[in-house]
């Protein structure tokens, strides 16, 4: 079996220093909020282009803090309209609920997956208007540019990024939220998140919300939560760092490959960007209306493949009962039906992605 995403390979790939590094975090006997965390947080914002970094427990906490935080500065308040994606993975959305936020879902441009700027044009004249746009990287494409930029600023709406999927994409927002699970193209070894700003207010009240609302032991002044990045992810983040742009370069000559050289007329290839890096390829999404039938052909051939999403949010049980659950959205429901994610990785090898492409070619 050629399997989907082979961590264990990966992460094979950074010894021996992958090992000293969790050994020496085991035996330095600090575990939180320490030098490590302090290194990797100044050389990931260095990395985004950006003033503040700060180091959460995972990417749903990233995004559900800055939700958070603009709430407690007075530029978000309850019930005001977030627009988003309604492709995206579950976790954008809970975020926006979890801080009492109202879920505008947009539909997707069907060649990008990404927010489709005239459908969102629409929805900031609905009344009130929506207060914040969170735009979502999504399968490592970027979504959010100088126009979308200036449209939200000409709007005064807020610009937030989820960025889970796009490490090594450089965000432009006001805030972006990155999750650093261990098969995302910068991955831990376990759960981890940043958020990242230029807005320092920001960024040290995230800090102070991820720290059950407290700056100063002992003294709390906000009703926080436990989010912090530890010691140890921190240092497999700070090694893997440096690889990234190589590792992502990767990803973009194997989706090149696949662009140019699968030849299937029942197979949507995704389209590539006008400028290479405006993408890092953490999937390669292909849709085709006999999805299903090219899955299970691909696994008798021993080719694992996986689908993202197969059910959208609007449709999942735990909105069932919510407004969202009656939104009609075809798009995103005829993506939901069609995609799937082929193998793409920085281990591959020269026989294996001629492998992927034989069978689909």
């Amino acid at each position: 079996m050629l399997p989907f995403y082979p961590l264990k390979r990966i992460n094979n790939s950074f010894e021996p220093e992958l090992s000293n590094a969790i050994l020496e975090v085991a035996q330095s006997g600090w575990y939180l909020r320490g030098e490590r965390t302090a290194k990797f947080e100044r050389e990931f914002a260095d990395y985004c282009g950006v003033k503040n970094c700060v180091g959460v427990a995972n990417g749903l906490d990233a995004l559900t803090l800055i939700f958070a935080a603009y709430k407690i500065l007075g530029k978000l308040k309850d019930g005001d309209k977030v627009c988003v994606p309604a492709n995206t993975y579950i976790a954008s959305i809970l975020a926006i609920s979890r801080n009492n936020l109202e879920v505008v879902l947009c539909e997707p441009n069907e060649k990008t997956f990404n927010l489709n700027l005239e459908l969102l044009t629409d929805r900031t004249r609905l009344t009130p208007a929506p207060k914040a746009i969170l735009s979502v990287n999504l399968y490592g494409r970027k979504a959010s540019d100088e126009v979308m930029l200036k449209f939200a600023k000409e709007n005064n709406i807020l610009l937030i990024e989820d960025c889970a999927q796009s490490a090594g994409i450089k965000p432009v927002g006001d805030a972006a939220a990155f999750s650093f699970y261990p098969s995302k193209n910068l991955g831990a070894l376990g759960d981890a998140g940043a958020v990242v700003s230029n807005d320092e207010e920001l960024t040290k009240l995230i800090r102070e919300l991820g720290n059950y609302g407290s700056k100063e032991k002992y003294i709390n002044n906000y009703l926080g939560v436990n989010s912090r990045i530890d010691e140890l992810q921190a240092a497999v983040l700070s090694l893997k760092l440096p690889r990234l742009n190589a590792d992502n370069e990767k990803r973009r000559k194997i989706a090149y490959r696949y662009i140019n050289e699968i030849k299937n007329q029942h197979i949507i290839l995704p389209i590539a960007p006008e400028n290479p890096q405006d993408c890092v390829w953490h999937q390669f999404v292909i849709r085709t209306k006999e999805r299903n039938c090219l899955q299970t052909y691909l696994t008798e051939k021993g080719i694992e493949t996986l689908i993202h999403y197969p059910i959208p949010p609007h449709k999942q049980k735990a909105y069932g009962t919510h407004s969202l659950a009656q939104t009609s959205l075809p798009i995103t429901e005829k993506l939901a039906d069609e995609v799937l994610s082929l193998p793409i990785h920085p281990a591959m090898t020269e026989n294996e992605i001629e492998r992927v492409i034989g069978l689909l070619g």
